[in-house]
């Protein structure tokens, strides 16, 4: 099969910018397979670290066979640590709607189904609530995909972090044939559409 990923759009910019304090701060998104979430926002310039992992279940759940069976309120989800002087929230927002998912496909991405692979995004304060509902009220208006957008805002219930084996999955396992067909194209198509976040080096975990 050809290589292919979810649909990718060049996402505008947001109309309500992210006003953050200095410091690191943290995002929390969940698209589907973590491994291509984690390998379109590890090649972020401003980016720190990505971790694969879990959200929206409790801790004792939190293992990738037993969230793999879709009951335990998880979804896949990655935790990424990013230095707002170098990429604000907004722009990382712009990432996550125009290339690392699809977010008018309902609970799934592409081959993988269930509500563990639910579009959502997790505010962890009062700013990144501000800048999402702004973000997805402007995209909303502007009706770029052919489909209504379904990404869920969920409360921050905990993130957990998946098995070693997940984390730089992408970085270790480039001939795998998950990564090959579906997220290859989406870390190209951030090379492709967003030049201006673009780093060649990937971030490891």
């Amino acid at each position: 099969m050809p290589a292919q990923a979810e649909t990718v759009l060049a996402a505008p910019e947001a109309a309500v910018k992210a006003n953050e304090t200095p410091g690191l701060k943290t995002a929390v998104f969940a698209g589907g397979c973590f491994w291509g979430m984690e390998a379109v926002f590890s090649h972020v310039k401003g980016v720190k670290s990505v971790v694969s992992g879990f959200e929206g279940g409790a801790r004792q759940d939190a293992h990738y066979e037993r969230v793999s069976e879709g009951d335990t309120g998880h979804a896949e989800a990655v935790r990424i640590t990013y230095d707002p002087a170098k990429i604000r929230y907004d722009q990382l927002l712009q990432v996550f709607f125009g290339v690392a998912s699809d977010p008018t496909e309902l609970n799934r991405q592409g081959p993988d189904t269930g509500t563990q692979y639910r579009n959502a995004i997790v505010p962890l304060s009062p700013e990144q609530r501000r800048v999402t509902a702004g973000y997805l009220a402007q995209l909303k208006v502007l009706n770029l995909w052919k489909r209504p957008i379904v990404t869920a805002v969920e409360p921050d219930k905990g993130f957990f972090p998946a098995e070693d084996y997940h984390q730089d999955f992408a970085l270790k396992n480039p001939d795998h044939g998950y990564i090959k067909r579906w997220d290859a194209p989406k870390v190209a198509a951030l090379k492709r559409l967003y030049p201006q976040f673009w780093q060649s080096t990937f971030t490891r975990n």
